[in-house]
């Protein structure tokens, strides 16, 4: 197992990554009156999963982190 450094080792983030990666290419193709509705609530949506990890990292205790990476494990 890979020793884990910073946020960014994680898989989970990394999976986040991808889904926000995903959500901005897809919602790319979205007609443009949809540009301040359903767009812009997937990309903060997507964007939410990586950052609340980040977040969660530098959080004081491990339980506290534990609780941020439990709740968006769920998620993959």
């Amino acid at each position: 197992m890979a020793e884990i450094n910073d946020f960014k080792d994680l898989k989970i983030w990394q999976k986040g990554m991808d889904i926000a990666e995903k959500c901005y290419f897809l919602t790319k193709h979205f007609p443009s009156y949809e540009l301040y509705g359903m767009v812009q609530q997937i990309r903060k949506s997507a964007v939410s999963i990586p950052a609340n990890i980040a977040e969660g990292y530098g959080r004081r205790s491990t339980a506290e982190y534990i609780r941020f990476l439990v709740d968006f494990s769920r998620l993959t």
